[in-house]
């Protein structure tokens, strides 16, 4: 069955990352509340080194809610209007701590947020090696 959740907030970063940001980020937050859901998006600033691409850490990666994280596991994004959907590789899963491949996130956040948080997106996620790049559909 498909988590669907109502995103309040939205960010993304690119060339531009605040103070105390390491790398490229886009997300989507339930709400302020500790328990809420939250999805993020990451990349790295520089190419993928050696032990990177040994480790299968040459691509973006995903974090969801407590810390749980995976490299290259989006199969497809979809971004129509106020509705963002990710379908996660369902081998990677339990990685991620989710129990169904897709993620459908009804986009509540102010529209300035949001179109940062598009823009963040689409450029992380056409970082690291070509076999985890994801489908990506945006209108």
């Amino acid at each position: 069955m498909t988590y669907r959740f109502v995103a309040t907030i939205a960010y993304g970063w690119y060339d531009d990352l605040p103070p105390g940001a390491y790398c490229p980020s886009a997300g989507v937050i339930e709400s302020e509340d500790e328990e809420s859901f939250a999805l993020e998006f990451q990349c790295s600033v520089a190419e993928p080194d050696e032990q990177e691409v040994r480790l299968g850490l040459d691509s973006y990666c995903v974090v969801t809610p407590d810390q749980n994280t995976a490299y290259g596991c989006v199969r497809t994004v979809e971004l129509s209007g106020d509705l963002l959907r990710v379908t996660f590789d369902p081998a990677r899963l339990d990685g991620l701590g989710l129990e169904d491949p897709v993620v459908e996130v009804v986009l509540n956040a102010p529209p300035e947020d949001i179109a940062r948080m598009r823009e963040a997106l689409l450029r992380i996620l056409a970082y690291g090696r070509s076999d985890a790049l994801p489908i990506v559909r945006a209108g």
